[in-house]
């Protein structure tokens, strides 16, 4: 089948949906832009991406491709791969003739696969989680863990990516309506600060994915993205409260790369010394002090001066 076919066929799925492209990219989890390439024939999709959508919009892999027996739409019942073996002869479906419904997690299962390893990431390390940890903890088999993401590899970039999209999501709907950049400037801190068990947990992520960025081009290069878009972030609310007199005048680039590199300095020792969320006794390295630094900081450096 042509791939400008797929791609209509992939529409069709979306549409049926009612939800927006860039909402159907995450429920299955992929990049946003990569999801348009593909839909423009600029890309193609891979079959693990073929799979997800398959069973999102509850169709057969088959009708996807224009097969006349499609795949089985359902992985934690047949137990096989995306790319795998044999194929069971069964109806083409169509978005407008969907399977009947089966019971799924919210969101589905790609992204219950992503929150679970997410989740596993940050209680034991990415090295220290098996596949059969994350089978495990959805109440699925590995083999419907390798329907969805073939690869431990893909898998890693579908956490990453989701991370990164969270991350962003909680900011813009924190910050949606501030207008002063002060506050605004003070809320991002606020967020950053691992003073809740999700907040750390989500930092305990971060710790480990800047280990595996060290190691991996593909983590790295995700790595590299998603800090340009944060530091970008600061760097425009800094930029802001320059032109509104709320900040000195000075190099919004430069200040947004300092204050986000001492961001993620404070948080470590934060980590470090707080383990588990408890507060072992050492002065100054707490989620309290840590904000109290980071205040400090922009009173010092940031801050315009008030007049007398």
């Amino acid at each position: 089948m042509q791939q400008d076919e797929v791609a209509a066929r992939v529409r069709q799925v979306i549409d049926a949906a009612g939800v927006s492209a860039r909402e159907f990219a995450r429920r299955i989890v992929i990049d946003p832009s990569k999801l348009s390439r593909s839909l423009n024939g600029t890309r193609r999709f891979t079959a693990a991406e073929l799979a997800r959508i398959a069973d999102i919009g509850a169709v057969d892999v088959g009708w996807l491709l224009g097969s006349t027996a499609g795949a089985a739409a359902d992985p934690d019942a047949a137990g096989r791969t995306a790319a795998g073996a044999a194929v069971t002869a069964s109806p083409v479906r169509s978005p407008s003739a969907p399977r009947p419904p089966v019971p799924s997690p919210e969101g589905g299962r790609p992204l219950q696969i992503v929150r679970e390893t997410v989740r596993l990431i940050a209680e034991r390390g990415f090295h220290a989680v098996r596949v059969a940890d994350i089978a495990a903890a959805c109440h699925t088999s590995t083999a419907a863990i390798h329907y969805h993401f073939p690869g431990r590899d893909e898998l890693l970039e579908a956490a990453v990516r989701w991370c990164m999209d969270e991350d962003t999501r909680r900011r813009a709907d924190a910050t949606a309506g501030t207008r002063h950049a002060g506050d605004e400037l003070r809320l991002l801190i606020e967020l950053q600060t691992p003073r809740t068990e999700q907040r750390r947990r989500q930092w305990c992520v971060w710790l480990d994915l800047w280990a595996e960025a060290a190691r991996s081009t593909t983590v790295g290069r995700l790595h590299g993205e998603y800090y340009r878009q944060w530091r970008g972030t600061v760097a425009d609310v800094i930029r802001r409260g320059v032109e509104q007199g709320v900040f000195r005048p000075v190099d919004a680039d430069g200040a947004a790369l300092a204050l986000t590199a001492l961001i993620d300095g404070l948080a470590s020792q934060v980590l470090a010394t707080e383990p588990g969320g408890r507060d072992d006794g050492v002065p100054g390295t707490g989620a309290q002090a840590m904000h109290d630094a980071l205040t400090a900081h922009v009173d010092a450096c940031l801050t315009a001066p008030t007049a007398d």
